[in-house]
């Protein structure tokens, strides 16, 4: 796959230099070859200790190869020659096997995350390139088709190549970060109080790669490509079934037992599936992760699932109602029926009864004469409330004078 990915670079100065037997440029392009190894060595022991050194050193090795890139004229991607005019993508193409040969040889995860992204930035750069010489070409159109041949034109082709390039390195890049979570998911945590690596972050991780994945079959210029259709499809399936594995741990942390065990199940179909095309297309896996590793471990998960789950099942069996009497906090009084270990009953205050007792409502004897009242019929007051009237000072006045007799 990486020799794929890189193509073949052709250039016409070297084959004038073959031609001519010219010593001296050829011995001008190894020291710039020398040079260039001798600067990757210094890129990779630098690490990420010092971010001005490392950027010093990118400097110099894009100069370097920038005077290579005068020698370079074409490339060669699944069969296909294509004319590369574009400095930046030449600059780009020929550093790309430098690329993935510093990245294979990075003693720490930190150098191999900051190199993939070095090539990713660098491989957006000569996208960019690319793009903006399709818009001042006038004769392209959305398919940039060319209308005697009917092929797609050299400079859209060279678009889906360096496309691929770098969606290959997401890829890449994403399952060299799911390894290294993998191996701290499966080491013990010290710390229980700090958040370690849970299998949703490496669900997220292959959610990438799959959706790189699924970009690749629409390339300009893949349509038609069938070896290449099978390739991808068979890559896919193999990330797919890293990804359900992941998606059945996370429901066995939240004991989910019958929903992991169906994900076990299609993991195998998955894995199964790889093996069968993998043979039938003659394609090879060592550029993917292990499908036969992938298998055995499926099967180890299964049987500690299927303990995991009968071992729960007796627990659940024995401790609802115990846990469910610990909740209800009832007094012995209205738990008589349900026997219970209660330390608390043998204690200096044992939960026996409610105290105090709540208050019921009683039948009683009814109250006839308040019912009686509203028809009793009082003798008539007229004749004293018109006295009670007539009083005040007139009235004492008129009774001294005779007057009110």
């Amino acid at each position: 796959m990486a020799a794929e990915k890189r193509g073949e670079a052709r250039g016409a100065g070297m084959e004038e230099n073959k031609e001519n037997n010219q010593p001296n440029e050829g011995l001008g392009l190894e020291r710039d070859q020398n040079a260039m190894n001798e600067l990757i060595q210094m890129r990779l022991s630098a690490g990420g200790g010092g971010q001005m050194m490392a950027e010093k050193l990118e400097a110099l090795i894009t100069q370097t190869r920038a005077k290579q890139a005068a020698t370079m004229s074409e490339v060669e991607w699944r069969g296909r020659t294509i004319p590369v005019k574009i400095d930046k993508v030449r600059i780009f193409l020929l550093g790309l096997a430098d690329n993935e040969a510093a990245i294979a040889q990075a003693a720490s995860e930190e150098t191999k995350e900051r190199l993939y992204e070095s090539l990713l930035s660098e491989s957006r750069d000569a996208i960019q390139a690319v793009r903006e010489e399709l818009k001042a070409d006038a004769k392209q159109r959305d398919r940039a088709l060319d209308g005697e041949t009917c092929k797609v034109s050299n400079l859209q082709y060279l678009h889906s190549y360096l496309t691929y390039i770098k969606l290959w390195t997401v890829v890449k890049r994403n399952e060299s970060m799911a390894r290294v979570l993998q191996a701290k998911l499966k080491e013990p945590q010290p710390d229980e109080s700090k958040r370690g690596p849970r299998p949703q972050d490496l669900i997220r991780l292959y959610d990438i790669i799959l959706q790189s994945l699924a970009e690749l079959p629409q390339l300009l210029g893949m349509e038609d490509d069938h070896s290449f259709q099978k390739e991808v499809a068979l890559k896919t399936l193999v990330y797919k079934a890293y990804r359900c594995f992941f998606i059945a741990q996370s429901y066995v942390l939240v004991k989910k037992w019958s929903e992991a065990l169906v994900l076990y199940q299609r993991v195998l179909k998955y894995a199964k599936e790889v093996q069968v095309q993998a043979k039938s297309c003659n394609s090879s896996l060592k550029d993917l992760p292990d499908v036969q590793e992938l298998i055995t471990e499926v099967n180890a998960e299964m049987y500690s699932l299927q303990a995991a789950a009968i071992l729960d099942t007796e627990d659940s069996a024995e401790t609802p109602s115990q846990s469910q009497e610990v909740k209800d906090n009832k007094p012995l009084c209205d738990r008589l029926d349900a026997f219970h270990l209660d330390p608390s009953l043998v204690g200096k205050q044992p939960n026996l009864v409610t105290f105090p007792p709540e208050f019921q409502p009683i039948p009683c004897k009814p109250l006839f004469f308040d019912l009686a009242l509203n028809h009793v019929a009082f003798p008539p007051l007229d004749d004293k409330v018109e006295q009670k009237g007539k009083g005040g000072l007139t009235g004492y006045i008129k009774g001294i004078f005779g007057f009110g007799s």
